[in-house]
Formats: structure tokens, C-alpha cells, sequence
């Protein structure tokens, strides 16, 4: 016979039994919630996302174009006058 499981109201997989090797290879899903690690990953996440457009917006404002190359590449292109 088994021993009694005191299953308790969120805790999701960890009630559950299972191997070492699952948990190993799914550690994500055994690991509490860490609030600061994840401020930290959004803020680094958020300043990344920051950067690319300002980057975007600097280029574009210096008169540069978003065009795709004919190997399927995105190339930045200086916009051109018909007159030239």
C-alpha cells in the first residue's frame, strides 16, 4: 500500500510523483517562481527590445529604408530620388 499524498492547492506537478530524470530534464516546472530573477529578465528583456528600435528609428530617420535582399535578407538602404 501507498502512504497519503498531501496534495495542497497550486503546487501542480510537484505533488506528483515522478523520476529524478523527469524533474532534472523539467526543472521549470519544479522551480518556485523567483520574482526578482524575473524583474531582472524583463528589464533585460524590455531594454533589448529598447535598443533594436531605437536602432530602427535612428536608421530610418538618417534616410534609410527597410528592404529585402534577393537571398530573402533584410538590408538597410539609403532612399534614393527618382531624379538621380
Amino acid at each position: 500500500m501507498s502512504k497519503p499524498h498531501d496534495d495542497k492547492p497550486g503546487e501542480g506537478l510537484r505533488s506528483m510523483r515522478s523520476t529524478t530524470a523527469f524533474r532534472v530534464v523539467n526543472f521549470e516546472l519544479y522551480a518556485k517562481p523567483n520574482i526578482v530573477i524575473m524583474s531582472i529578465g524583463l528589464t533585460c528583456f524590455g531594454l533589448a527590445l529598447g535598443y533594436i528600435a531605437y536602432m530602427r528609428q535612428k536608421y530610418e530617420s538618417m534616410g534609410y529604408y527597410s528592404a529585402i535582399d534577393k537571398d530573402g535578407k533584410e538590408i538597410f538602404e539609403k532612399k534614393k530620388s527618382k531624379w538621380d
